[in-house]
């Protein structure tokens, strides 16, 4: 009969002390807002005056922007002569740092 109250008992504590644990911290209050901050103010009074400006207008473009980037770009190298100017690149930058 001891044992049985034993495990009933230790049940029970462990139970409670479960409980005890997992109980949720009070909720603190909020802090009161605080009074506005005068930059936010200044900012805000710049935006507005930057916003009631007149807009820069945008430039036009005499052609078409696509097509001049299709002209303007090079053949692409073929993989062989990438490979040969990237290791002369990297040999000039070992020769570079090697002391004289």
């Amino acid at each position: 009969m001891r044992r049985l109250t034993a495990w009933i008992g230790g049940g029970l504590g462990g139970i409670t002390a479960y409980r005890l644990l997992r109980r949720r911290p009070p909720v603190a209050p909020e802090p009161e807002p605080e009074a506005p901050d005068e930059r936010a103010d200044e900012l805000r009074a710049k935006l507005a005056e930057s916003r009631t400006t007149e807009p820069v207008p945008e430039p036009v473009a005499e052609e078409d922007p696509v097509e001049a980037a299709v002209e303007a770009e090079p053949e692409p190298e073929s993989p062989d002569d990438r490979r040969r100017r990237v290791h002369e690149e990297g040999r000039a930058a070992l020769d570079d740092m090697k002391p004289s």
